[in-house]
């Protein structure tokens, strides 16, 4: 190209130059503005999080001096010679004289019996309040709701060491809110007082209050909590940082300026060319050789839509036997690939563009056909307009978490589960519920009729870790009083990095087993509900002279238990455990549990204050259930735990393992002693048999039909569970593999003989040649 070339094609380019100063500015003010918005929330999250700590402090420093209170007026002469006679009543109005807030005081025998047979009478939250103070022999706090709601305080009354009575109080809310009242909170954001699942003061945003317990703290020895919440974080312009993003948008503003000071110069050094090169029309300038002919087009003209639409794209050939009761499962190669999964992601982008949620959470376990399937998932996702964030590598746990520290609402962890190698799956949350039943029929339906909604620009793709957000939410509410030496088996799965880490972090001395994270599970299956999977963990607990063992499935959403006698404590006795816990904070609530659980679970619920629900099996099913009823607690016998109560109420293996160890660790008997304490009968581990045809519902339809079963009340929401007084049995389809599950359970070896007897006369009714191992 000549040197007058080269000034008539700088000269050309000197209209554009105008522009290019404006884009440059205007992306410079953009840069700027994402670094005050990054500015802007730190600041906010620095002021929510030392308002957080200042309400926490300012709440058990007001609670505490209602409990000393109590305790001095308790230790007062007078008070002391009224109990020494038996004057209660005097007593009673030697405590509560000249008390400020104080709305009642009352004198309560030691004995509780007439409490409890008086319930719901008496008062679960009055009772709770009486048993915590008996059992630490020192005054306790509650928030109660009776005939209104109130800062209940209980307190030991002795005389010369006698027990002689509990002082209960009943003082103003206003005593334990005082400190959240008086916080200076941003109202773009959010603090709360908690108990439980109840809220007993918020202020700011209270559409935050889902992802609130996200930076929650405890309230010391009150058993409240302050929840906090911050709205979205800014998006960080190109991943910068606050000062990044304030350098790189002067970096901008430097070069529209010069910009603009070439255009003032004149590009190209020589304006009598620009000037000759703008007077010469297109016609010439293209016959000269200096401009190229240009076809234009239109948009219209290549068929592009003016915006998305829910186009019929055509069927897509899907098994539809993967789409399961509460999951998508299938065999990589065979009714999974890369095709699939695509499909999927468009039908779940789809269900999602209807709802009006766009960021998605994907995380994947650790099978070796996991990144091809989160590929052919991210892609469909994105096609439908959907924004992912991929979170890598995590046990399914951690990305229901992500869904709520990300605030997105909707997730998808893909994994096999307990499955064996060669099987894959789809876990889905969309709008903060876990899909199950229609909802996944619907996604099939989708697909197969093609109508899949296709966006004009994909979704946004961003990696992030969360597993550290993950530890650090855990360890800021669990932590445990005493060390417990503990052997972790993660089987190779998804667990082996996180779950270790966690129980370490909240106190525990871990020693690993089987956690190197490998999709071929080398060493066994990772499935915690059969005892054979059990066996080198029962060893390594022996050997190592551990406290117990636990163990997690394929994907860390169950969770296993064995104690150092080599003893399998099964999940429905874990669920006793568990119960009674969240019992002593929550009395009176519900606890939900599946149909396959022991027949002692519902009395000991009951015997603990609690409400027993019994329920479909499934995760999903489960967690629809605690929505529908408020549940603080739900369990499965195949080891999925669901704790509403100071976590988000979905199965989580780590977290129940975490919980398991902060209330064996609050007992002076060692772990074993207390797990074998349980109420225990003859039980069997689940058995599966193969469903004849491969049909495990049509099985189970016709032996609901046909069964009949004397003196005893069967059970149908979920096949057919049938209780004596002394034992039962159930048979039902599994939801996974073409298998029928049974289990049976009774108080005595002869009970349960007679119950399998009596359920393997009526089985062999139905099909004579079913293959029954008892």
């Amino acid at each position: 190209m000549t040197e007058k070339q080269l000034r008539l094609s700088a000269a050309q380019l000197r209209p554009l130059i105008p522009l290019l100063a404006i884009l440059l500015v205007l992306l410079a003010l953009w840069v700027a503005w994402s670094g005050w918005q990054q500015m802007r929330d730190g600041d906010r999250s620095r002021s929510l999080e030392q308002a957080r700590d200042m309400v926490a402090q300012g709440t058990a420093h007001s609670i505490e001096q209602q409990k000393q209170r109590l305790q001095q007026r308790i230790a007062l002469p007078a008070v002391q010679a009224a109990l020494a006679i038996g004057d209660l009543a005097a007593a009673e109005s030697a405590i509560k004289s000249d008390w400020p807030r104080l709305e009642s005081l009352e004198l309560v025998p030691p004995g509780l019996d007439a409490g409890y047979a008086g319930l719901p009478k008496t008062g679960f939250g009055r009772l709770t309040v009486v048993e915590a103070a008996l059992s630490a022999g020192a005054p306790a706090a509650r928030v109660i709701r009776d005939d209104g709601v109130h800062l209940a305080l209980a307190a030991p009354a002795r005389v010369d060491g006698r027990l002689v009575g509990i002082a209960f109080a009943r003082l103003q809310l206003g005593v334990a809110t005082i400190a959240l009242e008086s916080a200076n909170v941003d109202g773009a954001t959010y603090l709360a007082l908690r108990q439980g699942t109840y809220t007993v003061a918020q202020r700011g945003d209270v559409g935050l209050t889902d992802s609130a317990e996200v930076l929650s703290v405890p309230v010391k020895d009150t058993g409240l909590r302050v929840s906090a919440g911050l709205p979205n974080e800014a998006v960080a312009a190109f991943g910068l940082g606050t000062l990044p993003s304030l350098v790189v948008s002067l970096l901008l503003l430097g070069l529209a300026a010069g910009a603009w000071l070439a255009l003032r110069r004149g590009v190209g050094g020589n304006v009598e060319v620009a000037a000759e090169a703008e007077e010469r029309t297109l016609a010439q300038s293209i016959e000269q050789g200096l401009l190229e002919p240009e076809v234009v087009t239109t948009a219209a003209s290549h068929g592009v839509r003016a915006s998305g639409t829910a186009a019929a794209t055509g069927p897509l050939l899907v098994d539809p036997g993967i789409f399961r009761a509460y999951d998508i499962r299938g065999v990589v190669g065979q009714t999974l690939d890369f095709g699939v999964a695509e499909a999927i992601g468009r039908a779940v982008g789809s269900l999602m563009q209807e709802q009006g949620a766009g960021d998605i959470v994907v995380g994947r376990d650790g099978r070796l056909s996991g990144p091809d399937m989160v590929s052919g998932l991210i892609q469909g996702l994105r096609n439908a307009g959907r924004n992912v964030i991929d979170i890598g590598m995590v046990p399914t746990p951690v990305v229901y978490f992500g869904t709520y520290h990300l605030h997105t609402g909707c997730g998808i962890a893909v994994t096999g589960s307990h499955n064996p190698p060669d099987y894959n799956g789809f876990k889905i949350m969309v709008g903060g519920h876990t899909l199950s039943g229609d909802a996944i029929t619907a996604l099939y339906q989708r697909i197969a009729g093609g109508k899949l909604y296709v966006a004009d620009v994909p979704g946004t793709l961003v990696q992030r870790d969360i597993g550290d957000d993950y530890v650090n939410r855990i360890t800021a509410d669990v932590r445990i009083d005493r060390p417990i030496k503990v052997v972790v088996d993660a089987g190779n799965g998804a667990a082996g990095e996180l779950g270790p880490r966690v129980l370490q972090a909240i106190g525990a001395q871990v020693v690993p087993l089987f956690c190197e994270v490998d999709g071929t599970f080398p060493n066994h299956h990772p499935d915690p509900s059969e005892a054979r999977n059990l066996v080198d963990l029962i060893v390594k607990v022996q050997a190592e002279g551990a406290d117990l063992g636990i163990a997690f499935d394929g994907d860390g959403d169950r969770l296993g238990v064995v104690t150092n006698d080599g003893g399998n404590i099964f999940p429905d006795r874990l669920l006793m455990l568990f119960a009674k816990d969240v019992l002593e904070r929550n009395p009176g609530s519900v606890i939900v549990y599946d149909v396959k659980c022991s027949g002692r679970l519902q009395g000991y619920i009951l015997q603990h204050g609690g409400s027993p629900l019994m329920w479909k099996t499934g995760h999903s099913l489960i967690k629809a259930k605690m929505r529908e009823v408020e549940a603080e607690l739900g369990g499965e016998m195949s080891g999925h735990f669901f704790f509403a109560e100071r976590w988000y109420g979905f199965d989580d293996g780590i977290y129940a393992a975490a919980r398991l160890l902060e209330i064996l660790a609050g007992q002076s008997q060692s772990p074993g002693e207390q797990l074998n304490a349980l109420p225990e009968g003859v039980s069997t581990p689940e058995i599966k048999v193969d469903a004849p045809g491969g049909d495990p519902h049509a099985f189970v339809e016709r032996f609901r039909a046909s069964a009949v079963f004397e003196g005893a009340r069967n059970t149908t929401i979920d096949g057919l569970r049938v209780d004596w007084p002394d034992g039962w049995g159930l048979v039902r389809a599994s939801n996974t593999t073409p298998v029928l599950v049974m289990r049976f359970d009774a108080d005595s070896q002869d009970g349960l003989a007679r119950v399998q007897r009596a359920f393997r006369e009526q089985l062999h009714a139905v099909d004579p040649s079913l293959q029954l191992p008892f």
